[in-house]
């Protein structure tokens, strides 16, 4: 599907969220990459094959605010 060159990380890759988006729709919270994945604005991913890709949201620092 990539015709960039260098061609972009396939959707198996481990990098694949670094290849180029061909199609951006912020308002719907979604972008089509050139290797076929779409990828979520909440971190979430469906490759070409059909998986699904759970979001990877960035973990609290674990300490539970107090009242003082």
């Amino acid at each position: 599907m990539c015709q960039h060159q260098p061609p972009c990380p396939t959707a198996d890759s481990a990098d694949r969220e670094a290849a180029h988006p061909v199609a951006y729709h912020p308002e719907q919270g979604w972008s089509l990459l050139c290797n076929g994945v779409l990828l979520f604005e909440d971190t979430g991913e469906l490759l070409p094959d059909g998986r699904i890709i759970g979001p990877r949201r960035p973990l609290g620092t674990g300490r539970v605010a107090t009242a003082a």
